[in-house]
């Protein structure tokens, strides 16, 4: 297959033309040559019209030489003309229009930040040859930070030519090469060729440039001189004509162009910064998605843009998580830190709450920290927390189990289900999503292609005694789930004559780092875990590169690709729709780094990239919800990116077009962009940071937005940019929440005393219940209680969208439950659990399990059994207690004053609040749902209510199930003379079966409370009411 590349896309087209305009004005110079140099003939600027379209505004014509000068070596360099201040101009002008922060001091570095899979390699390539075509420009030196992407420039680099060569007639001839320090010669032709250099080197082989200081005393003594040296490049070499190599290419002022310089800087030391400023480069061009330093940025093209432009795949997520399997002690190790000297872990747990279900939460822990203590779970005893190492690069904690210790990283985990279970699952899950993608895209010509990231190459590939390889755990259960789907009646169309035995062996392979070793007396060429930086991955990378192509085409079948480190970075086969993670390596920033490896938009049979996300959809596999999945891949864009969702920057407006009085387009400007955001932030629209509030997404939502009168031209424009930051208004606002005042007419009325009085004491209660019908209760309770199921592994799938405002997840079609076979549960003292549980005797309980006929299904899931029992048993003993309980009035001093309706505040939403009504003690109602607001109003209208009362929070009955609060007191007059007082609660149905049994319980509860309260003449009736109509037809219950 032959790649097809684009020469029209509009935004590649922008980040090319940033760079180039660094240089406007550039002036044509000229220079005598003292090497014999072939002629050189003039060329159009534009070498087509499709360019021209898209590189707008150059001069007509322009000699090959200018921008060139002869070196002192009678080689030939960049030359720049331009001062400090025109390019300063310049750079202004670009930052301006692509709306960028305003730069601070120059320098010579300048910043492109292009998504991952938008095609930033082409783009610094291409860029390559346009400032050729405009400035002649000729020497340039790409630097990498690893073999991987050294190995995908070079590859690229051999691809592209015949499409570079067509769009740039004048730059055929052009050479590049990866620079070797044994093959110095190649140096000195990049130094004195005319045509267009492009030297490719890893900053590791810059770091062994050597020193030069240490070159210079070894030039000096003789002896020295004819021994080797390490500092090949400061030394004078035959291979160069005698001259020291980095003179050669110091002399060329190259144009330095760094590919993903936060891997090639250095970190704190910056030992990469100075080694590439060792080269005395022109200037740097610095291209990444995930810059740590960014200076002079001239484009920008981050995830949010790529995403909403299209440019990029979209990503759905298939989440699995384990749901009813806390029958094993499970830990995970989530982070490490240190603050302010304490040393901490978080810490994944299954941990016992208040009402004895257990989940799974986090927690922060420290060392000698007693995990039973922790979860309140007899299941953890003996496992407690040792050492917690926080550096970078070691960060571990150490485990303390029974017996032994077990070295945990972030984002491993001790006990749980079997890792094996969860991990055929996601095998098998990887197979349909590709089955399933396979079966829409082969006919465009679209082969899809699958990738498992996995935890240890001998779990894909072993080797026997004669050193033969052997199929890993991996692949064994790859090759038995993609036959079982290949007998699916839904894929038969897939398969057809195939072998199946031939095709589940061709269809998967592994790239893997190689080790040569002896086995079984013969020398084997043996894969092993590497971290992906090694010398040993060069031939991973070698090879995945040259069969790039032949992946993409139907004539390969290989479709699966199991790796352990080697495709981390530099591999970009836009073909990829699956991405399934079982590594732990690095988990900080494992999602953002696992879908950079799928997000390439795909091409088919012809080498033609095909657009649109209704055939571009990555599925990643993940063993975490969708919502964690979206919001920790929120957090690794904001980290890596700098991007700040939500937040409104103060150059946000400066790209905004406004009208000039002579008819053109100019951009508003940073000056006129900070006053604009000064405006918001005085509105109260955002914050002193930037921060989005909910005024804003309110004013944008009603189309209230309030802006100074200069700005209403480009109001349009300004609410587009702010509605892209500020999300959806999903959330109350606060400036709705208001004070309910009170309506003093009604609180003081006679009527509404004479209501009050009738409710307003306070009462106590006593128990009483029969033992033995309890028992029978809890017996019958767990025999009709529901089955108890197995673990499983719950499946559920969402599509993500990446906007200004942040990633959002929306869950999607393809919900599945498998069922997880545990093995090795280690029952806990079913007894003991439940006696702790429910505090009935260990012979109470022994006798409600036999007698239940239930017992045996504790050995299927031990916990969620005990739990169900221990509900089953509960929930009779609230029934009981309802039952048998009795209230007695207290002193008549005790009793809920009339007067706290003034001195007890009430708050509410706007939006669930019934307006300025006339019979209640409040101004306003507040209420809970439609039901309540329903009868507020039906309350309000009806002529036969005097006055009435939602009652506030501060109004308890007390109950052995906690505290209640009854929704309304009434006060009814009926036939215009006879008058009922009520305390009622609303309720959408009438059947006690109907409420949850602790809310049932509670409101007859409340029933026993008014009760006792009902000692004098025409006292308050509690009863259960749908509306207004059961109020006014109540009739006594006899």
């Amino acid at each position: 297959m032959k790649l097809h590349f684009e020469s029209d896309l509009p935004y590649q087209a922008a980040a090319i033309e940033a760079v180039c305009d660094l240089f406007r004005g550039q002036e044509v110079c000229r220079s005598e040559f003292t090497v014999t140099m072939r002629a050189l003939s003039t060329s159009p600027l534009v070498p087509n019209a499709e360019s021209a379209e898209l590189f707008p505004g150059t001069a007509p014509q322009q000699m090959m030489l200018e921008g060139v000068q002869e070196t002192d070596q009678g080689g030939i360099g960049n030359r720049l003309t331009l001062l400090d201040d025109e390019i300063a101009d310049n750079l202004g002008s670009i930052q301006v229009r692509n709306g960028l922060p305003p730069s601070g001091k120059l320098s010579a570095d300048f910043t492109v930040e292009m998504e991952t899979g938008t095609g930033k390699t082409y783009v610094y390539l291409r860029t390559v040859f346009e400032l050729n075509r405009r400035y002649g420009f000729t020497k340039f030196v790409v630097v990498v930070p690893s073999v991987a992407i050294k190995e995908g420039v070079n590859k690229t680099l051999e691809i592209t030519r015949e499409h570079f060569e067509a769009l740039y007639p004048s730059a055929k001839g052009y050479e590049f090469f990866q620079y070797d320090s044994a093959k110095l010669g190649q140096v000195r032709n990049y130094a004195t060729n005319p045509n267009i250099q492009i030297m490719v080197i890893t900053v590791g082989a810059i770091n062994k440039f050597g020193d030069e200081t240490e070159a210079a005393v070894e030039e000096s003594d003789e002896s020295k001189r004819r021994e080797k040296s390490k500092n090949v490049m400061y030394r004078a070499s035959e291979k160069t004509g005698g001259e020291k190599p980095i003179d050669l290419v110091r002399a060329t002022k190259p144009i330095i162009i760094v590919d993903e310089p936060q891997s090639v800087d250095g970190g704190i030391d910056g030992r990469g910064k100075k080694a590439l400023d060792r080269m005395d480069p022109l200037c740097t061009l610095r291209y990444s998605a995930t810059h740590a330093e960014k200076h002079n940025m001239v484009y920008r093209l981050d995830a949010v843009d790529a995403y909403e432009q299209k440019l990029v795949k979209q990503i759905e997520v298939a989440a699995a998580t384990v749901q009813g399997a806390n029958n094993k002690a499970y830990v995970k190790l989530l982070s490490v830190s240190s603050k302010r000297g304490v040393i901490s872990a978080v810490v994944e747990v299954d941990r016992e709450n208040s009402t004895g279900v257990v989940r799974r939460d986090s927690i922060t822990v420290q060392d000698g920290f007693d995990l039973e203590q922790e979860t309140g779970r007899a299941l953890y005893a003996d496992v407690r927390i040792g050492e917690i190492r926080t550096a970078k690069g070691d960060q571990f904690m150490e485990l303390k189990v029974p017996g032994s210790e077990v070295f945990l990283r972030p984002g491993d985990a001790w006990g749980d289900v079997d890792a094996t279970a969860i991990q055929r699952e996601m095998i098998r899950r990887t197979i349909k999503e590709h089955l399933d993608k396979e079966k829409r895209l082969r006919p465009l010509g679209v082969k899809v292609l699958s990738l498992f990231f996995i935890d240890a190459v001998d779990k894909y590939r072993q080797y026997d005694a004669e050193g033969n390889p052997v199929k890993g755990e991996y692949a064994v259960i790859f090759e038995e789930e993609y036959k079982r789907w290949a007998r699916h009646p839904d894929y038969q169309s897939l398969f057809g004559e195939i072998d199946l035995k031939t095709a589940a062996d061709e269809v998967h392979n592994g790239y893997f780092s190689i080790d040569k070793k002896k086995v079984g007396g013969k020398s084997v060429e043996v894969f092993k875990d590497t971290s992906g930086e090694t010398k040993a991955d060069d031939d991973t990378y070698n090879l995945i590169m040259r069969d790039k192509e032949k992946l993409l085409g139907f004539e390969s079948p290989l479709k699966f690709i199991f790796s352990h480190s080697a495709l981390k970075e530099g591999w970009d086969n836009p073909n990829v729709f699956q991405i399934c993670n079982f590594s732990t390596r690095e988990t900080e920033r494992w999602r953002r780094q696992t879908i950079g490896r799928g997000l390439r938009l795909c091409v088919n049979q012809n080498g033609e990239r095909l657009r649109g996300f209704e055939v571009n959809t990555l599925t990643v596999i993940a063993t975490e919800s969708y919502q964690q999945f979206a919001e920790n891949l929120q957090k690794d864009i904001e980290r890596d990116t700098g991007i700040q969702f939500g937040v409104v920057q103060d150059h946000e407006f400066a790209a905004i077009a406004v009208k000039q009085e002579n008819g053109e387009l100019a951009p508003l400007g940073f000056d006129q962009s900070k006053t604009l955001w000064s405006h918001l932030k005085a509105q109260g629209y955002i914050n002193d940071k930037g921060k989005v509030q909910d005024a804003l997404k309110v004013a944008l939502k009603d189309g209230t937005l309030v802006l100074p009168a200069e700005y209403e031209a480009q109001r349009a424009q300004i609410a587009a940019v702010l509605r892209k930051l500020s999300g959806k208004l999903e959330i109350k606002n606060s400036d709705d929440r208001k004070t309910v005042p009170v309506r003093k007419s009604v609180l003081v009325s006679p009527e509404f005393k004479a209501l009050w009085d009738r409710i307003k004491h306070k009462t106590t209660y006593r128990v009483q219940f029969d033992n033995e019908k309890l028992i029978t209760g809890c017996i019958a309770a767990l025999r009709d209680a529901p089955p108890i199921t197995k673990s499983r592994l719950q499946w559920r799938k969402a599509g993500l969208a990446i906007g200004k405002a942040g990633v959002e997840a929306t869950e999607k079609a393809g919900a599945d439950t498998v069922t997880l076979n545990e093995t090795d549960i280690e029952l806990p003292d079913v007894l003991t659990e439940l006696q702790d549980r429910t505090q009935l005797t260990r012979r109470t309980i022994a006798r409600v399990l036999t007698e239940s006929g239930r017992l045996n299904d504790f050995k299927r899931n031990p916990q969620q059994f005990i739990e169900l029992a221990s509900d089953a048993v509960n929930r009779c003993k609230r029934f009981a207690l309802v039952d048998g309980i009795k209230y007695q009035r207290l002193g008549d001093e005790q009793y809920y004053a009339q007067e706290l309706f003034e001195t007890e505040e009430l708050t509410g939403y706007l939006k669930n609040m019934l307006m300025d009504t006339e019979k209640s003690v409040y101004q306003h109602v507040v209420y809970d749902s439609e039901i309540e607001r329903d009868f507020a109003d039906q309350l309000e209208k009806n002529n036969a209510i005097k006055v009435y009362a939602k009652l506030p929070g501060w109004f308890k009955v007390p109950t052995p199930l906690g505290t209640y609060n009854p929704d309304w007191a009434v006060l009814v007059e009926r036939d215009g003379h006879e008058r009922l007082y009520f305390v009622v609660e609303t309720k959408s149905s009438l059947f006690t079966v109907d409420l949850r049994d602790r809310e049932g319980g509670k409101i007859e509860c409340g029933r026993a409370h008014f009760t006792a309260l009902g000692v004098a003449e025409n006292p308050a009736i509690y009863e259960k009411f749908k509306d207004v109509d059961g109020l006014l037809t109540y009739e006594a219950r006899r």
